[in-house]
């Protein structure tokens, strides 16, 4: 990858989203510097395909830090004794904070991206949430990005030297079709991507939410859906 003259960190997870949040960094301009967080996560399988992703779409550089969320559970992501949701409706998943929510998974990401940030002299943090196909999390809200981007500029010394970081949400308010047309577009290649909570046998379950929220957008983008399914998905209203 050419040299490029500002630099950016990209939160990495290996899903669709960050993925195209990858490819977005790249065609603004950006050096993209990956970093994902194996946070005691059950589908720790999206960090090997994080790794292939960073390279498919030539980052940087690519790091993963540990910081084990398990250890206080609270989420069906990180806890075993709680079940993750299948076969859930739309009207369902947007009902309330569902169980998949990890109490404040994204606020330690965007807190580990900003020091290495700070470390790159990087000018940006890209992050790949998105408040359209909203599901029940509140730190993926714009209020949450907003008020994290004013911490930024007050706790860093970047930020209090007339330096501060941007909090980059590019798929903020697209939809998952929209997102999946973005990418397909930018060349994200979304077979190497892992969105399901739940895998099995190496495969998408097909059932849980990210997997349903995954089809749909491909579905209404019109465009083919590479991932292996466990099972077929069941279609929602």
């Amino acid at each position: 990858m050419p040299r490029r003259s500002k630099r950016a960190v990209v939160l990495l997870s290996g899903g669709l989203d960050s993925s195209t949040c990858l490819a977005v960094a790249r065609a603004d301009g950006y050096e993209p510097h990956c970093l994902s967080v194996d946070y005691g996560q059950r589908h720790r399988g999206e960090l090997r395909q994080a790794r292939a992703v960073a390279r498919a779409l030539g980052a940087a550089g690519h790091r993963v830090v540990k910081v084990d969320l398990s250890a206080f559970g609270g989420s069906a992501l990180t806890d075993e004794r709680i079940a993750v949701p299948k076969g859930r409706s739309a009207r369902a998943m947007a009902a309330d904070i569902p169980v998949t929510y990890v109490p404040a998974r994204n606020t330690v990401m965007l807190a580990l991206s900003l020091a290495f940030a700070e470390t790159l002299g990087a000018e940006a943090i890209y992050v790949g949430v998105n408040a359209v196909d909203y599901s029940g999390y509140p730190d993926c809200r714009p209020e949450f990005l907003r008020a994290f981007e004013r911490l930024a500029r007050l706790a860093t010394k970047a930020g209090v030297s007339g330096r501060p970081l941007a909090i980059r949400a590019p798929l903020l308010r697209l939809s998952k079709a929209g997102i999946v047309r973005l990418g397909t577009r930018l060349g994200v290649p979304y077979h190497l991507t892992q969105s399901c909570y739940d895998p099995v046998r190496g495969r998408a379950c097909g059932r849980c939410d990210a997997c349903q929220l995954r089809r749909k957008g491909f579905v209404e983008a019109g465009i083919p859906d590479p991932t292996p399914y466990a099972r077929p998905v069941r279609k929602k209203a």
